[in-house]
Formats: C-alpha cells, structure tokens, sequence
C-alpha cells in the first residue's frame, strides 16, 4: 500500500543512483523534489515554502528547479496527482474488497485519516492550506479531489441502501446529507491535526467515531 511520498521505492531508488552515479538519474530530480517539498509542508508553523528555501534544500539552485518543473504550480500539481493516485487508488481496493456498502464507507474513512497521520504535509494540500497565494488553479483541482472523495462515500452509502436494514429506509437527499457529514468529520479532523502542529493525530478515538456516525 503506497500511502506515502518518502516509498522505499523512492529512497532505494536514490540510494543506488547514489552509489554508480553522482547526477540522478531522469525523473529521480523530479520525485527528490516533490519528496522534499512534501518535507517542509510538515513545518509545524505552515510557513509558505518559497523555491529558494526548497533550492537550498536540496542543495540545487532555483534554475535547476525549473529545469524539472515550468512553474512552482507545476510542483504543487505533481503533488496533488500523487494524492489523487493514491486515495483513489486505495478506495478501489477497498472497494473491490469489501462487498458491504458500510464497511466501504468505513474504510474510506479509516484510510482518508491514516493517510493524512502518515502524511502531514499532504495534510495541509488537502486543506488547502499550502496552496494559499499559489496559482488558483491549485484550489480548484483539490476542490475537485475532496469532491470526488464525497461522491464515492455517497456511493457507498446508496450500496447500503440496498443491503437491508434502517438504511434501506433513507431516501436519497438523507443519504446526500450523510455522506457530505461523513466528509465534514474528515476535514475537521485535518483542520484540528494540523491546528495541534501535527499532534493531535486524526485516526485517535476513530473507531468509536466512525461507529456513532454509521450506525443506523
């Protein structure tokens, strides 16, 4: 399960190029980049990342950067494709795993918070935070991923509608209410992760949550 940006995958990867090759191999600048601005996204104090700090980071200078990248956007976007990939990518194995439509809700649920725990700079993507004073494209394509990330918990929820029991009696617009409450509980428990420095982890008392949110 590939929840995180700093994959062994990534860092092997790195780690031999650093033993046969002193220049990265192509593409490997471009993940080393997105790794490290993930990194510094995680800065308690949600301070803006500028690609001068990120250049000195990574120990290029600023042209370097925008050798692999045409923009600041564009890194922020390599970001939010990386969130898109893996959240999506997870809810259909869960999907395809689970035959329940509340155990499919549950899931997503579960995975949305602990993805965020593993991920604190994805954290303040999600938010938005980090893309405050950034290209407003960057808002409207998040926008776009938490929507969609509502949509399939509606889905779920309308499985439930036909599996029997007290949600069977719930009509469409109800189910549409719940799954954006679902969504609301998740970005509050983001907004309160972030708030805390990162300390007060999103997945704490999830279960008993997410129990008096899905009961029928």
């Amino acid at each position: 399960m590939r929840e995180s940006i700093e994959s062994a995958e990534i860092n092997s990867a790195s780690v031999d190029a650093g033993k046969t090759r002193k220049r990265p191999r192509p593409g490997e600048r471009r993940l080393q980049i997105l790794q490290v601005l993930a990194e510094m996204l995680q800065n308690p104090k949600g301070e803006r990342v500028t690609t001068a700090a990120l250049a000195a980071k990574i120990d290029v200078s600023e042209a370097a950067l925008y050798r692999h990248f045409a923009s600041k956007a564009q890194m922020f976007e390599g970001l939010i494709s990386f969130i898109e990939q893996t959240v999506f990518g997870l809810i259909n194995q869960i999907n395809q795993k689970e035959e329940s439509g509340l155990a499919q809700a549950r899931g997503i649920l579960q995975m949305l918070l602990f993805f965020a725990e593993k991920n604190p700079g994805m954290t303040r993507v999600l938010l938005g935070d980090a893309l405050l004073q950034e290209d407003d494209r960057l808002q409207e394509r998040i926008t776009q991923v938490l929507d969609r990330v509502e949509a399939s918990l509606k889905q779920a929820l309308r499985i439930a509608q036909t599996q029997g029991g007290a949600w069977s009696k719930l009509g469409q617009e109800e189910v549409s209410i719940r799954a954006a409450m679902l969504m609301s509980f998740v970005l509050g428990r983001w907004h309160r992760f972030a708030r805390s420095g990162f300390k007060k982890l999103p997945t704490d008392a999830a279960d008993v949550s997410l129990r008096l949110l899905l009961s029928e």
